[in-house]
């Protein structure tokens, strides 16, 4: 109980660096660069102090990859200034059929990385048709999304009465691109769903939570994806998109709240999962207890 207790003042550390973090990504000022860091430092702290479950690796782990992610995307520094030189040259004709997917995989390299760890660890004890039922309802929800963005571009892009630069191939390439940008998301939304589904088995409805916010932090970042492909503005602008982040550079003025809440709201998830998985151990992890009497 002792641990526990010295463990919330690290907690409400852990959300106090997260609400900086994202009033910094809000208007593109961050209030202290270190705020993502510092964050996700403090929470792998509360699972020593708190407690590992079993085994004791899995959540330092997941949290390791998070600071290495968090370290590489921090902010610049504000004194160097925003300002430079810059060579502007003619943009290539083609289509990177990768960049899309590049993207997806930088957002969603490390809380996929959190998502199987856990998972890992956590699928052997088997599987509810309740919860299996509601998470593939989900999951069909997140596939479908996917699907209806992919289909929107495609059908927008066969409208164009315009020629393309590069003839039909070029735009043929752009919906190649699109599907291959949906992937990373697609598959963090899944697997964070059935790391849900395992932990609710488990009992732990705490962690589960978190996982379940994965899940629908995958949806922005699958618009986040397609949008680092270059496609036309009426392509680009499809109204299936429902959490397309703003094409102007936030400001005090014209803030991003998208991209803030997607920041809070997965930092909440992770904060979720740790809070669920340490401290004291569940009645459904722990082995059996015979009753008395019951041995010949």
């Amino acid at each position: 109980m002792r641990t526990v207790r010295s463990g919330k003042p690290l907690l409400v550390a852990v959300a106090v660096c997260a609400v900086a973090h994202a009033a910094g990504i809000l208007v593109a000022d961050p209030l202290w660069r270190y705020a993502e860091v510092l964050s996700l430092a403090l929470l792998l702290a509360y699972a020593v102090v708190s407690g590992l479950p079993q085994p004791r690796w899995a959540v330092p782990a997941a949290l390791t990859a998070l600071l290495v992610d968090a370290v590489r995307t921090m902010p610049a520094d504000p004194d160097t200034g925003p300002y430079g030189w810059q060579i502007l040259r003619p943009g290539p004709t083609d289509v990177d059929i990768w960049a899309g997917f590049e993207s997806g995989l930088m957002l969603c390299w490390a809380s996929s990385i959190v998502v199987v760890v856990l998972l890992a660890v956590r699928h052997r004890a088997g599987w509810r048709r309740r919860t299996v039922g509601v998470a593939a309802v989900a999951a069909t929800l997140v596939v479908g999304y996917a699907v209806v963005r992919v289909v929107g571009i495609w059908l927008a892009t066969r409208a164009e009465q315009r020629p393309y630069a590069g003839g039909a191939d070029v735009a043929d390439d752009r919906v190649a691109a699109v599907g291959l940008a949906v992937l990373p998301a697609v598959a963090l939304g899944v697997t964070a769903l059935a790391l849900a589904t395992a932990l609710a088995r488990h009992g732990r409805w705490l962690a589960s939570a978190g996982a379940v916010l994965l899940a629908l932090v995958a949806l922005p970042h699958l618009d986040a994806s397609i949008g680092a492909v270059p496609l036309p503005l009426h392509a680009g602008e499809v109204r299936s998109a429902a959490f397309a982040w703003p094409a102007y550079a936030p400001s005090l003025s014209m803030p991003h709240p998208v991209a803030a809440l997607t920041a809070a709201v997965e930092l909440t998830a992770y904060l979720l999962l740790v809070a669920g998985l340490t401290g004291a151990r569940r009645p459904t992890d722990a082995a059996p207890v015979e009753p008395a009497g019951s041995r010949p």
